[in-house]
């Protein structure tokens, strides 16, 4: 190697070369000696014209990208699949009602922390009848360490008042009934009728599903009932409750929200997050 020249090393972070954020990413001219087939003076010349064609080739597929196109739709879910073919709620249940007190349970909290508190919370209140002859204030040190206790206990016992009143003791299995439900919306009624009666009524929007959707470009929306309707409209509805789960899990181990792992992630090459921690595609600034 010639004395004075450093090869180039890789940026710190972790993005490629030829990858820029935003709508027009031109390939870099290399650094260094200028080519020994053209002389000095006609070196710049050349540059400006080798570099004008990518910029116009990018310009002009970046006019005709869908990203809610049929065909890259399928290729997401089909990847999904590939990486998460059996997946399901991670929840613990036994039961509708156990399904739901869960996932009203699971609000501002983890899975794993629901989890730890509802195995005790169901030996010590087995039935929907005995949680709808608690007060409030009775539940609520039961499930105090998943957070907001004092409005999840209103919720609890009153959905189990209403169902054992009635719904006859049973978790109804139409979204309609069930979003009367106090702390029941339309989230955790998909939850308990996807999972547990396998009714694909609509899509679970929790902050994971919010959050990738937003950055695969499957939706512009900011507000989960929206954003549901838009995903209702491109997601086959054969998918809608695998879906979900895919995607939760998907954020779970890959997809974080801080510092994703976009190298390790089988979706990279067709996502343009414009936060990605290493890229081998352009990155849109809407993308987010």
């Amino acid at each position: 190697m010639p004395r004075g020249v450093v090869p180039r090393q890789p940026a710190r972070t972790g993005r490629q070369d030829k990858v820029r954020v935003g709508t027009g990413a031109i390939a870099r001219p290399a650094r260094g000696r200028a080519s020994a087939a053209a002389p000095k003076g006609r070196q710049k010349a050349i540059d400006k014209k080798a570099m004008a064609k990518p910029a116009a080739a990018s310009i002009a597929k970046l006019k005709g990208y869908n990203p809610i196109a049929p065909e890259r739709v399928a290729e997401i879910l089909k990847r999904l699949n590939d990486l998460y073919p059996a997946v399901t709620c991670a929840l613990t249940h036994a039961s509708a009602w156990e399904l739901l007190v869960a996932t009203i349970l699971s609000a501002q909290s983890t899975d794993v922390n629901v989890n730890r508190v509802t195995p005790e919370l169901f030996r010590k209140y087995p039935t929907v009848e005995a949680f709808a002859a608690l007060a409030p204030e009775q539940l609520e040190p039961d499930i105090r360490s998943t957070g907001f206790f004092r409005n999840k206990s209103k919720s609890v016992v009153g959905a189990a008042k209403k169902i054992v009143a009635e719904f006859g003791g049973q978790v109804p299995e139409d979204i309609d009934k069930l979003l009367t439900l106090p702390g029941v919306a339309r989230k955790t009624a998909n939850v308990v009728l996807g999972t547990w009666f396998k009714k694909a009524v609509g899509v679970v929007v929790d902050t994971h599903v919010h959050r990738i959707s937003r950055r695969l470009e499957l939706t512009k929306e900011n507000d989960p009932p929206k954003i549901e309707q838009d995903l209702m409209k491109i997601i086959p509805r054969d998918r809608w409750i695998l879906f979900s789960h895919q995607v939760i899990w998907h954020g779970r181990k890959l997809c974080f929200a801080r510092k994703p792992k976009c190298a390790e992630c089988a979706l990279e090459n067709i996502c343009h997050a414009r936060d990605k921690t290493w890229s081998t595609v352009e990155m849109h600034k809407n993308a987010q």
